[in-house]
């Protein structure tokens, strides 16, 4: 795995680390309910960058296009996300979020088949 690859892994990662750390934080909330919708997206968010690494890891023919929905998944999450920005946990999701969908857009732009 070249560094550019190594990158959007870890840059993969750390929106999966932020995301589970956004469901704890909303967890944590007096009133969860206005937050349902934030931890729903943080749980698919999570849970399709970890999967979207262990592709771009190993190199699979399928990246790109996981790289794509990884990408449209990230932003919902984010701009959920941006709604609670006075609570840290939902602005430091947003801008993980966001960072990871750029450089997933970046990816599928450069067509990058890891």
């Amino acid at each position: 795995m070249n560094n550019e690859h190594m990158e959007l892994v870890q840059t993969l990662r750390r929106c999966a680390e932020a995301c589970n750390r956004c469901i704890g934080g909303c967890l944590q909330e007096n009133d969860i309910n206005p937050m349902r919708e934030c931890i729903r997206l943080d749980l698919d968010c999570a849970a399709i960058c970890d999967l979207v690494a262990e592709y771009v890891g190993r190199g699979s023919a399928f990246s790109t296009q996981l790289l794509h929905h990884c990408s449209v998944i990230c932003n919902t999450c984010a701009t959920e996300c941006e709604q609670h920005r006075k609570m840290e946990h939902c602005r430091l999701c947003a801008e993980a979020c966001f960072a990871c969908a750029n450089a997933c857009e970046e990816a599928v732009a450069q067509s990058v088949h890891v």
